[in-house]
């Protein structure tokens, strides 16, 4: 039995969690937030637990082709070593339809041996139907209905499979975007409570819920026709309220927000966004962060360790980073970008040299992050690199099957790629991962972001390139809001009304490549400052201490 089991307090319900790059159980940001904060809930011996679903299939692995189309399959890379199989099982209804659920364990250990278990439920059972043994196989794969069952299991099937399990002291249900919501119907229709106010106000008391987008096409929203057919059981009482339910349909944020005491959007902007979309529910804020110990490159944590104690068990202390010479972050930067570079010649022909000024941009593809804008005026971009410096770009990334749109910008950035060669040197390494990610977070000389505001709920990439004091060039979007501090973290890229032009290409030739190539103790004063100022605030011990004050309202633990 695990050490802290009965005094686990803290369920918490995520669609995806990334833990290691062998375990492909998460997608992209969600997941990586959702890791990072219960590694964090380690590091601090927060009682908490995980529950996701078991998708041994990943998200999807990604190949270039020949005519720079992404080709993206299943991943059958699945590390079933390291998590191990419990005979514990429970059962769902799905329609008429009973289905087997049961449950692997992966336990997430600090130096000190405090555990933090994260159970990924399985359908791929026997006595499960062909059907539904697929319902463990994808993550966001296959239709609406496909991925409506797969709530089901999380929400309903992860409530069952705590008690099953023997946990009876969770005081909160913390819920990690609106596909876990049906966590809390299946409090709702197990409760002995007598009547439905009172019902309701119970499973409220418990509940927690966490937006992280507020793009519609991003949410959960199901018709109600199907929504029903397969939750026979819904409470009908529910149907009538108008936060839930819109134009015969359902909508899962809604019903988050409906059936939970506390809810927060996850930057003060995106705040602000989500209470003028629900303005029947008081939605707080609690900006993201990034477990600073996972995405520290090992060269940083080396001099942390040496000036910083104890700054691993308290992050907060990153921010005495001014203990650290210039030099000495210099040189750990180096080594760190020695690392990606030899990693990039060797899986490409690019020969990436390390004395170049080297820039990143890694995430999702998708229209709304604008991935093309640096590749936006090809004249101007020469220019800069004949003119203020050289130039290297790394590009990274995935596009869901179903977005055109978003693998339409793969294959046009690399088409750029293409054109560019002998010019500008660009690379695009393909099935981006964890792994890939450290390396580009703490290897780049300048972390990318170009998201149309207001629509990055936060972000977190930055961060972590903050952790190895990368700096960021952005739109004033997301963290990013809070986290620029003029010359001192990074740079804004702004733009005209109507988001025609902007300053992106006049910073990079007037500022920051001759700051780089010229003034190296101006740049490494701003490496410094950027985790001073960044990375000793935007991380996810900050992130759960707030959550764990305001939301589950523990003082003790």
């Amino acid at each position: 039995m695990l050490d802290n089991f009965k005094k686990t307090r803290v369920a918490y319900f995520s669609m995806e969690i990334a833990l290691e790059n062998d375990l492909k159980t998460y997608a992209g940001g969600l997941g990586i937030l959702a890791g990072d904060l219960l590694r964090s809930a380690a590091s601090l011996k927060f009682p908490m637990v995980g529950i996701s679903l078991l998708n041994p299939q990943g998200y999807l692995k990604q190949k270039i082709s020949i005519f720079n189309n992404q080709i993206s399959k299943p991943d059958s890379e699945f590390n079933f070593a390291k998590l191990q199989k419990l005979k514990t099982t429970t059962e769902v209804y799905i329609g008429k339809e009973k289905v087997k659920v049961g449950v692997w364990r992966y336990n997430i250990k600090n130096k000190n041996g405090f555990s933090v278990p994260v159970y990924f439920l399985d359908t791929n059972l026997e006595s499960n139907s062909k059907e539904n043994k697929k319902l463990s196989g994808r993550l966001y794969g296959g239709d609406r209905i496909y991925r409506l069952k797969q709530e089901i299991i999380l929400g309903r099937g992860g409530i069952k499979m705590l008690k099953a399990l023997g946990y009876k002291n969770i005081d909160k249900i913390h819920l990690n975007e609106g596909h876990g919501s049906l966590a809390c119907v299946e409090l709702l229709i197990e409760s002995e409570l007598k009547n439905l106010v009172d019902k309701i106000k119970d499973v409220r008391r418990h509940c927690v819920f966490t937006t992280h987008t507020s793009i519609p096409d991003s949410q959960e929203i199901f018709s109600l026709t199907d929504f029903l057919k397969y939750q026979a059981d819904f409470p009908r009482e529910l149907l009538k309220a108008k936060e839930i339910i819109k134009d015969n349909k359902i909508n899962f944020t809604g019903l988050g927000f409906y059936l939970s005491s506390y809810a927060n959007a996850v930057s003060k902007k995106h705040q602000e966004i989500v209470n003028e979309l629900y303005p029947d529910f008081k939605v707080k804020s609690n900006t993201n962060g990034v477990d600073s110990e996972f995405w520290t490159a090992t060269e940083f944590k080396k001099i942390y360790d040496k000036y910083i104690l104890n700054w691993r068990k308290d992050n907060n202390l990153l921010k005495k980073v001014s203990k650290i010479s210039i030099n000495e972050i210099d040189l750990a930067h180096q080594k760190t970008k020695r690392k990606l570079i030899d990693y990039i010649n060797k899986f490409s022909k690019a020969d990436f040299k390390e004395d170049v000024f080297t820039i990143g941009y890694a995430r999702r593809f998708v229209s709304y992050k604008r991935p093309e804008m640096l590749l936006s005026d090809i004249k101007k971009l020469l220019k800069i690199n004949k003119e203020a410096g050289q130039l290297q770009i790394i590009y990274s990334g995935k596009a869901h099957d179903s977005d055109l749109v978003g693998q339409k910008m793969i294959n046009n950035v690399l088409s750029i790629k293409n054109k560019l060669k002998g010019k500008i040197k660009i690379v695009f390494l393909e099935n981006y991962d964890l792994e890939k990610a450290k390396l580009l977070v703490s290897g780049v000389d300048l972390w990318l972001n170009t998201p149309l505001p207001f629509n990055e709920a936060c972000g977190t990439s930055g961060m972590k390139a903050a952790h190895n004091g990368v700096p960021q060039l952005s739109t004033l979007d997301g963290w990013w809001i809070e986290g620029y501090k003029e010359n001192k973290t990074g740079w804004v890229i702004i733009e005209d009304f109507n988001m025609r032009t902007n300053n992106l290409y006049s910073l990079l030739a007037e500022k920051i490549v001759p700051m780089y190539y010229n003034r190296k103790e101006e740049w490494l004063n701003l490496m410094r400052n950027t985790i001073s100022l960044n990375a000793s605030y935007f991380n996810t011990q900050r992130n759960l201490k707030k959550y764990i004050k305001e939301a589950y309202k523990i003082n003790k633990y």
